[in-house]
């Protein structure tokens, strides 16, 4: 159920079905880059240890499941300052989506 600036809302599923941190983001996969940005990030994309990431879509039964890494990167040149020298970059892969009988 899309809000009025058009992004829908998106519960992470941990193991046991319990459901923590929301995500916003107008796709899924959106949603499945910023919840993948807040795992143990890796040396390098090639090192990035991959996680399962089960995304429930509020107000339906649609548990959208993705494969998720995130590694360490120097910032850029131009990059604000505060950001500092390091940043976390992640990406993520659709495994598939699973319907609740919930």
């Amino acid at each position: 159920m899309p809000r009025e600036d058009g992004k829908r809302n998106f519960v992470l599923r941990e193991e046991g079905d319990t459901e923590t941190s929301v995500f916003s983001g107008s796709t899924p996969r959106q949603a499945a880059l910023k919840a993948a940005r807040r795992l143990e990030p890796a040396s390098s994309e090639e090192t990035g240890e991959k996680t399962e990431i089960r995304l429930r879509e509020r107000g339906t039964d649609k548990v959208h499941i993705y494969e998720g890494w995130a590694w360490k990167e120097s910032s850029d040149d131009d990059a604000p300052e505060w950001l500092g020298d390091e940043v976390t970059k992640a990406n993520v892969s659709k495994q598939g989506i699973e319907h609740l009988d919930e």
